[in-house]
């Protein structure tokens, strides 16, 4: 399903953008970063949308201080649909993104594929219920 698919990586944890780096490798993705702050995500989405665009992102909802959602606000523009992730358990600052999955940290690479497959297939149109979309955990499965 991700053959050939453009992701973009925004996660500033370096053991955790190397595993989705690796695992969206192994799917047939073209990783683009991984970014690991708002600065590097924003040049990383210009210059891709220059050069073939984007299919998706993973986002960390937190890279060191900084907020994603000015990353999020981005891709939107952009028409690309994106999943956060988060070690937080706060959603409350995304009220302005609440149609776009969160997947809290520690996720399952099982539950991330299935989630980017899904952006994939409804692109911009992410249909998903909040309480599905608002993942408080997912099961570790391989």
């Amino acid at each position: 399903m991700l053959n050939g698919k453009r992701i973009l990586v925004v996660e500033d944890e370096f053991v955790v953008s190397m595993m989705l780096e690796d695992v969206l490798t192994d799917a047939g993705a073209m990783v683009l970063g991984p970014a690991v702050s708002v600065r590097d995500a924003l040049g990383l989405l210009d210059v891709a949308m220059l050069d073939g665009g984007v299919s998706a992102a993973v986002l960390d909802l937190r890279l060191g201080r900084e907020n994603g959602i000015v990353v999020a606000d981005a891709l939107r523009k952009c028409g690309v649909p994106y999943v956060f992730t988060t070690g937080l358990g706060e959603f409350a600052e995304l009220e302005q993104h609440e149609d776009a999955p969160v997947l809290a940290k520690p996720y399952s690479l099982r539950g991330l594929m299935q989630t980017l497959e899904k952006l994939l297939l409804d692109g911009n149109r992410f249909v998903m219920s909040p309480d599905d979309a608002r993942q408080t955990k997912v099961p570790e499965t391989h």
